[in-house]
């Protein structure tokens, strides 16, 4: 399976593993808490006016949408949607089967990994080892955003971690707004599960967050998750299982039912990658509640979207379990 799409491997074997179980293979009927995910568009911006927007998907078509009178888009700050440059990434919650913008998202990243390196003194560059999977990544902290930056992470020191939501403009990334509160110790010294799943819950509660993805987006992948606890052979992540919320091992491909617990949403998502950065976070997510420690899925920019998350909020509370 060498060179297979990560979302079409897992697939085929999941498909086998429900044929050797006698399972079905698909995903398992929404329950009646659960609501239906919203449609969401991305690509690249080819044209746009206060009325409407015109993209270029990633299969080469064009999707047309209105822009709701009422629809807001972000780019670094908060814009006018008929402000946005052509050319932009953007990702876009749809209502109306796909045919109406109420949120814009352009050219937004996030910037997750450990402090290698910090140079200067107004506008910092920070190198980041973003994991085996995702290779290493310069950003710019500009120095208008270090004061809110350095509020959230006071230790922009080599081996500590790093986790912002930016702008990626013209190849170069720049942190505009901390994803997260930086947690106090060394990114190898993750405290240990204080509860492990034992396999009888109807599932795993903790913080969902989104990843940028950029490699699965750039072969096709937009909807699906990254998981900490796979079996490093499984993945070729030598960082892979670590994670503070006790999470069970499972298999690239699998299936997993991922559920905002703070609006219902809820989706069948395949694991498409190690997650070995969320396991290394014991963090939690504040939306509608206080989560429990841990990060337990990292979803596509698409997939965190459809289930109600705001890209520049970062996580929201998640309920997670078996398809």
């Amino acid at each position: 399976m060498e060179g297979a799409r990560p979302d079409r491997a897992g697939e085929r074997r999941r498909k086998l593993a429900a044929a050797v179980l006698g399972r079905d293979p698909g995903p398992a009927p929404r329950s009646q808490e659960e609501t239906e995910p919203f449609d969401v568009v991305s690509g690249d911006l080819l044209d746009v006016s206060p009325h409407l927007i015109t993209l270029e998907t990633a299969d080469g078509g064009q999707r047309r949408l209105v822009i709701a009178p009422w629809a807001t888009a972000w780019r670094g700050g908060t814009v006018a949607p008929a402000d946005l440059p052509a050319g932009a990434r953007v990702v876009i919650r749809a209502l109306r089967g796909g045919t109406v913008a109420e949120r814009i998202w352009a050219d937004i990243t996030r910037i997750t990994g450990v402090i290698r390196e910090v140079r200067g003194r107004r506008d910092l560059t920070v190198e980041l080892d973003c994991g085996p999977h995702r290779r290493e990544r310069s950003i710019v902290v500009p120095y208008r955003s270090s004061g809110r930056i350095r509020v959230r992470h006071p230790k922009l020191e080599p081996g500590f971690l790093f986790d912002a939501i930016g702008l990626l403009d013209q190849g170069t990334s720049f942190a505009h707004l901390p994803a997260t509160s930086q947690p106090p110790y060394r990114a190898t010294a993750v405290p240990p599960p204080t509860v492990t799943y034992g396999g009888s819950e109807a599932g795993m509660s903790g913080t969902a967050v989104w990843a940028d993805l950029t490699d699965l987006v750039e072969e096709g992948v937009t909807e699906g998750v990254a998981y900490p606890l796979l079996e490093r052979e499984d993945t070729g992540c030598d960082d892979a299982g670590v994670s503070c919320a006790g999470l069970p091992y499972l298999a690239l491909g699998s299936l997993l039912r991922v559920r905002n617990v703070c609006d219902g949403r809820a989706d069948a998502l395949p694991i498409v990658a190690c997650g070995c950065l969320a396991g290394r976070f014991c963090d939690r997510c504040l939306e509608c509640g206080t989560s429990p420690r841990g990060r337990i899925v990292e979803l596509t920019a698409s997939s965190y979207v459809a289930l109600g998350g705001d890209l520049t909020k970062g996580c929201f509370n998640a309920r997670v379990g078996l398809g």
